[in-house]
């Protein structure tokens, strides 16, 4: 709520039919300062029914209604108005430094709009950048989410950046495009710019703003795109015991033959839950915890290879491999000629599964060897896990949850290794690396070759 937006909101309603009243969803306002009343809603009753409050507004304004949304207003109305194609979206953005800093400059003088040069307070804020991240950080996720309802719904919106409002050739096309047919004959500059100077001569520590802003990520860099397919809190995989009020979440390719041999020792298995069971279980064990054991990635892609092998879960990856790359995996339950061909084989599965969690194929993403991330998002749309437990630490992790939960801990049971060959045989950093460019997100914590350690 500064100059720019001001405005832009100040001229457009030059326009004959065209009415906007300001920041109608401002949690601390209603349209503007001492405004108790619009529309024959107050500020609670706004708040109680924004959608009656947004019919009210269509009803009652001659020609175009319309108002001034903000990241951190009522998120109730986003969808509101980004689901109703009939509303026009102006998109007003500006250098996220310049609206930093603008914004810290009116928070510390309390003046947001200036019509009169002789009332500028100078003020010249601290940079910080840890405050800068988060609301750079708020802004572009409100901008990312904004964007995404526009394409998916078909919609476009009209783009201004702050210099834009100046131009009186670009506010006629903002009125061509909300098919209004008057112009404005001048732009008025009723508000004035507040702070014109440069970004480095605003702040009270330029030389420390400007060695912050050195270290920021302007480009994202770092950032890797995920086109792995979200995945359901597969709740039916669930497992409890009549013994201890304690959920299981099983995350495929961890070890979860051992957790069921655990559990089982406090007493017969629950298993088989769908969501209304579950609620019912929970309604019944006040206090339970929820856990879940995290194995090391290569470890979870060795696992998911052998019971390929084993198991053939997936026919159409064995013929994948086959017609793609010319790698014949031995018939189901059938064992290689030697150690080298495993490892082959082993090797060709991490690059296939790389390709596979990076849409490369049509091949259906399995939670045999999809990222332990994205299962623990998909747990997290029903219930995120109280607890997770690295499976290097799976010992002192169950002791904690045992005593949190006022049970005496149980010894972990032994399970024998499935695999022909162990890891460690066939471990060479160059599968590991392999490992880590499948599997990126989930070496989080992980250093390269803490496996092998």
């Amino acid at each position: 709520m500064r100059t720019g937006s001001n405005f832009l909101e100040n001229n457009i309603n030059k326009l004959p039919d065209l009415r906007c009243h300001g920041e109608t969803f401002n949690p601390y306002i209603l349209g503007g300062e001492g405004k108790k009343e619009m529309f024959g809603f107050t500020l609670a009753q706004r708040d109680a029914d924004p959608a009656g409050f947004l019919r009210a507004m269509r009803a009652q304004t001659p020609g175009m209604a319309g108002f001034r949304y903000f990241y951190d207003h009522d998120p109730r109305v986003f969808d509101l108005v980004m689901q109703d194609p009939s509303c026009a979206k102006i998109i007003l953005t500006r250098n996220q430094l310049e609206s930093f800093i603008s914004w810290k400059i009116a928070t510390e003088s309390d003046q947001w709009w200036l019509a009169d040069t002789k009332h500028l307070q100078t003020v010249r804020p601290r940079f910080v950048l840890s405050e800068f991240i988060e609301r750079h950080d708020a802004l572009q996720a409100f901008q990312k989410k904004l964007v995404h309802a526009l394409q998916i719904s078909g919609q476009t919106a009209f783009y201004l950046d702050y210099e834009d409002v100046l131009d009186l050739e670009v506010i006629h096309g903002l009125a061509a495009f909300l098919g209004l047919p008057s112009r404005l004959e001048r732009l008025r500059y009723h508000f004035k710019k507040q702070n014109p100077e440069p970004s480095i001569d605003k702040v009270s520590n330029p030389a420390e703003m400007k060695a912050a802003l050195a270290s920021v990520d302007w480009f994202d860099h770092s950032y890797a795109p995920n086109f792995e397919p979200r995945r359901q809190a597969s709740v039916p995989h669930y497992l409890s015991s009549e013994g201890l009020p304690a959920l299981f979440l099983p995350v495929k390719g961890g070890p979860e033959k051992q957790m069921r041999k655990w559990l089982q020792s406090y007493g017969p298995l629950v298993d088989g839950f769908d969501r209304n069971s579950l609620r019912k279980w929970k309604a019944t064990h006040p206090g339970q915890r929820s856990f879940a054991v995290l194995r090391h990635p290569l470890a979870r892609a060795y696992a998911a290879y052998v019971d390929l092998l084993a198991k053939d879960y997936m026919p159409e990856l064995r013929r994948y491999m086959q017609t793609i790359h010319r790698f014949d995996l031995p018939p189901k339950g059938q064992a290689f000629a030697d150690e080298e061909q495993f490892r082959d084989g082993f090797a060709l599965f991490l690059q296939v599964v790389g390709h596979i969690l990076t849409g490369r194929t049509g091949l259906r993403t399995l939670g045999h060897f999809a990222t332990q991330h994205a299962i623990l998002q998909g747990f997290g749309q029903l219930q995120a896990p109280d607890l997770l437990i690295r499976e290097d630490r799976l010992a002192q992790g169950l002791v904690y949850l045992s005593a949190d939960l006022g049970q005496p801990m149980h010894p972990l049971p032994e399970v024998a290794e499935a695999a022909p060959y162990p890891l460690a045989s066939l471990y060479a950093p160059d599968l590991e690396a392999l490992a880590r460019d499948t599997y990126a997100r989930d070496y989080v914590g992980y250093g390269f070759g803490d496996w092998a350690a």
